[in-house]
């Protein structure tokens, strides 16, 4: 086991160079992000915050910050990123979708099972069906070209599951020509990564293929994960007006509970996917009309291996065989100048079945294949005035209706304004969001509640969301953002157990409300530092899960000498309840977790060889370099400081 003990003093020492006064060096130049035409360092821990024109707010990571990062999976390319909370406990692979691996926004996504944080990618929703668990493990962070974060209902964009929604934008060749990237590196803990990346564009056709895997034996016994990932996109220009584009992606993971320290005999098995998505698009631009049409289909298998019966003592299985399909489909037209009218229609389907192994105890239970669908059209209709000098003021209102093939339809509403000139935006944002139950509240009465059908009578989950911002630019090279934002939700589902037989009631309410600010400026050339936190002051219930007081992260990226570059980042997390959601109160679930402090940080040496014409970088990365004992779930403790040594080639 590689415990890098060096790496914590020689950060230390590079911090020093912080404070050196001037670099005179030639830089190698990135691409823009905010104003300026070249910046020479990327961003650190996020690339931006964005204020669309329909008044909310998102935050965006590029893969200039993941790989910063070093980020190995979606949690821990957002985890540093204010308003996000992770679980987690192995350091490769998330198990099984809940506290082993979940991301959390301002206290959003902790139902177990059903989550109302939505996952996608390219703007397809992509999640375990029956449980309608957003798997982290299927979410590759290897495909991200960026990672769009909304941190709030916006039911008109993106539909049923809206409380928050995480949306990987995938990766594909834009520039004619041809370009190869191979990543290899090796570590603590038996860690081995090995990615291949070839992309080309030849007149009116472009394609990508990507293949990537992670193994490591984990920092505990039977903490082991492996990750394998296969993508491909190709698209072609039919012409000035039509593109039409294939994407699929393939997972194949696995990752071990430890189980409680000191309680290995409560460990709950090994979580296992197999998941397969596709994509097809057609898109349009005819100048007044724009859209795309998709077409999707998820298929996977979740399967939860020796799970531990803690009362009866004995092991099962559960398979899960799962299908999402659908249609998404719209158009953004522009029928009078300042004026935009955006109208759609989603058709997402959700099947499985469900097949619970229970030995020689039991026989066999199973839930034979069941679908719900929804259809929900929406329109946006928005107008962007121009007032004095530099100054516009854009109102926008909305909503999306729900036709749900097993419960009563809904109404979401949203409406917001935005006024802006080149340096400043304020936003006020409004949107309320739907979560439908998902199949799971069938098969759990089917399989383990007696059949009955009280889950008939259920109400969609709501989430109405306020929030209020203002970003300006301090000069060319500093930005500064601050939101407040408040949630309401009603009718969470909760399991009643008494009176028997057990079953889902829509009883549960919470309410948050919180500050978020964040700062990025570049206060020296090859020099770039963001600061941000989150301030969650309302918190109703008072032990609510997941959703910690305060968070606060910060970062730094260093370029020295032309070709070293160094990466800091620091995250801050108060002490938090952790617990089961879908139990009344949090039953015996509820738990609490100490807050905690890391520094992770990697330093490169960047290369460029004339003869062979090969670009690339030898890095080193390390994480909790201070070697704090902490943990997101209680009695499971998260590694001390460890590192990753590896080098990415390009040409």
């Amino acid at each position: 086991m590689m415990k890098c003990r060096f790496w914590g003093p020689l950060c230390l020492f590079a911090l020093l160079f912080f404070q050196y006064p001037a670099f005179t060096a030639d830089q190698k130049s990135e691409d823009p992000v905010r104003m300026e035409e070249v910046v020479v360092v990327a961003s650190p821990i996020i690339e931006g915050n964005r204020v669309t024109h329909s008044g909310n707010q998102v935050t965006i990571v590029s893969k200039k910050q993941i790989d910063d990062l070093n980020a190995q999976d979606l949690p821990s390319a957002l985890r540093r990123t204010p308003g996000i909370n992770i679980s987690r406990h192995n350091f490769v692979g998330s198990f099984g979708g809940g506290d082993g691996g979940a991301i959390y926004i301002r206290g959003m996504g902790s139902s177990r099972p059903g989550a109302e944080i939505q996952m996608l990618v390219d703007g397809v929703p992509k999640f375990a069906g029956i449980w309608t668990h957003p798997l982290m493990d299927i979410m590759s962070v290897d495909i991200a070209d960026r990672i769009d974060i909304t941190k709030g209902a916006q039911p008109v964009l993106f539909g049923n599951m809206t409380a928050g929604a995480v949306n990987i934008i995938t990766k594909t060749q834009k520039e004619d020509g041809f370009s190869t990237s191979i990543r290899g590196a090796a570590g603590s803990y038996h860690t081995w990564i090995e990615s291949i990346e070839h992309g080309g564009k030849i007149r009116n056709t472009d394609y990508y293929l990507l293949q990537s895997f992670k193994q490591s034996r984990g920092h505990r016994e039977n903490a082991g994960g492996e990750l394998q990932n296969y993508f491909g996109h190709i698209g072609h220009q039919l012409s000035d007006k039509w593109k039409i584009s294939v994407t699929a992606n393939a997972t194949h993971n696995s990752a071990d509970d430890p189980g409680p320290e000191n309680r290995p005999q409560e460990r709950q098995g090994t979580f296992k996917t197999e998941d397969y998505l596709g994509i097809a698009t057609l898109s349009h631009a005819y100048g007044i009309v724009q859209g795309d049409w998709k077409v999707y289909w998820n298929n996977g298998i979740a399967r939860w291996t020796d799970q531990y019966d803690l009362a009866d003592h004995f092991y099962y299985d559960t398979i899960t065989k799962f299908d999402n399909y659908g249609i998404r489909a719209r158009e953004a037209i522009q029928p009078w100048t300042g004026g935009t009218f955006t109208v759609g229609a989603d058709w997402d389907c959700t099947s499985g079945t469900v097949t619970i192994n229970r030995g020689l105890l039991r026989q066999d239970s199973y839930f034979s294949r069941d679908t719900f669908r929804i259809l929900s059209p929406f329109f946006l209709l928005g107008h962007e005035f121009n007032l004095i000098k530099e100054w516009k003021l854009i109102p926008s209102a909305g909503v999306r209706y729900y036709n749900h093939s097993d419960f009563d339809a809904r109404w979401a509403p949203q409406a917001g304004i935005v006024l802006k000139d080149s340096l400043t935006d304020l936003h006020l944002f409004y949107g309320r969001g739907v979560n439908y139950p998902g199949l799971y509240v069938v098969a759990q009465s089917n399989m383990l509640w007696r059949g009955n059908t009280r889950w008939k009578d259920l109400d969609p989950e709501t989430v109405d969301h306020l929030e209020a911002g203002i970003g300006r630019f301090l000069g060319p090279k500093t930005r500064i953002d601050l939101t407040w934002f408040y949630d309401k939700g009603s009718n969470r589902l909760i399991i009643i157990t008494s009176p028997a037989p057990p079953h889902y009631e829509n009883i549960a309410n919470f309410e948050t409300q919180g500050l978020e600010a964040t700062l990025s400026v570049e206060p020296i050339q090859n020099l770039s530092l963001f600061t941000g936190g989150t301030w969650l002051y309302k918190r109703s219930p008072d032990n609510l899960p997941y959703a910690p007081e305060w968070t606060a992260s910060a970062g730094g990226n260093l370029r020295l000498f032309r070709y070293l570059k160094i990466s800091l980042d620091t995250t801050y997390q108060n002490s938090q309840y952790v617990a089961n959601n879908r139990n009344l109160n949090y039953g015996t679930s509820i738990s609490k977790i100490d807050g905690f402090w890391i520094l992770n940080g990697k330093i490169s040496w960047e290369f460029n060889l004339p003869k062979p014409a090969l670009t690339g970088e030898v890095y080193l990365a390390g994480e909790n370099l201070t070697n704090v004992h902490y943990a997101y779930k209680k009695d499971y403790p998260m590694p001390g400081i460890n590192c990753l040594l590896g080098v990415n080639i390009r040409f």
